[in-house]
């Protein structure tokens, strides 16, 4: 691909925010897109038949489990690597984006100081992206992106990680760069925001702050793909085209939703549901 993107993750007041920044093979335009991440088991297919679907804008591909202090590992939980980077070309030829999200919940990952925030990025740019290394585990193939998906590890130095081989940062004064394009913003596990009869103002209200606060941005909205695949703030799909969307779709830079994930949405058909009104 032309550029790398990369989609990092932030803790807002009330929901968590994934940022993302892309440069020119970035979609554009008002209809809503379905982003989805994959990877976590083989029960989900494979990334080709994702793609195949014809469901999805964008795919992306968790984890890397471990980064930083010298120590990388990619964790696709029942998928072969080798088998991944043709699907990755396959995916791109339809025009369809895909990012390498880093972290997670169950991963080990900090920064130790800038000089260790570089060597991250270096690592990302040279093994994912658009680098030489001998080692890259999906062959020539190119990701467009990114996603930083940080859930523990502490804050420090991902704004001198922003600064780093022009990748977007996450946190303090990274947020303050204007330099997103996207913004995905996790309407669930967190209950103070997430949608529900009785907190349909409240969500609103975070809805608009996310919305405004990057008017430059598109935002999509984050959902769970099943009640099974979270904690709280599963919506069911014909409240998500009935209430929730008309509410999200105001705000001229909507962009899509956001779904974890390809396995849970298989088992519920979730996108093929609502992919007519998003």
């Amino acid at each position: 691909m032309a550029s790398a993107r990369l989609a990092l993750a932030a803790v807002g007041i009330s929901c968590v925010v994934l940022l993302s920044s892309f440069g020119t093979a970035a979609a554009t335009g008002k209809t809503g897109r379905i982003t989805v991440y994959w990877g976590q088991t083989s029960s989900e297919g494979s990334l080709h038949k994702a793609c195949q679907s014809n469901l999805y804008s964008a795919v992306i591909l968790s984890f890397l489990t471990k980064f930083g202090h010298g120590s990388y590992k990619l964790d696709l939980t029942g998928h072969s690597w080798s088998a991944v980077g043709p699907d990755i070309k396959y995916c791109q030829s339809k025009n369809i984006l895909v990012l390498l999200a880093i972290g997670g919940g169950f991963g080990d990952y900090s920064l130790a100081s800038k000089a260790d925030a570089k060597a991250v990025a270096d690592h990302i740019w040279d093994v994912y992206l658009g680098g030489h290394s001998k080692s890259r585990p999906f062959g020539d193939a190119v990701l467009d992106g990114v996603d930083f998906d940080i859930e523990h590890g502490g804050s420090k130095h991902y704004d001198d990680l922003a600064s780093a081989r022009s990748l977007t940062g996450m946190l303090g004064q990274a947020l303050e760069t204007g330099l997103f394009d996207r913004v995905h913003v996790q309407f669930y596990n967190n209950p103070v925001c997430s949608y529900r009869s009785s907190n349909v103002e409240a969500f609103t209200k975070a809805w608009q702050r996310w919305t405004r606060s990057f008017p430059r941005s598109s935002v999509y909205l984050g959902l769970p793909a099943s009640p099974r695949a979270a904690g709280s703030g599963y919506v069911e799909p014909a409240t998500l085209v009935s209430k929730v969307l008309p509410i999200v779709r105001r705000s001229k830079n909507y962009g899509g939703i956001m779904l974890w994930s390809r396995y849970w949405d298989l088992q519920t058909g979730y996108s093929r549901a609502v992919k007519h009104a998003v």
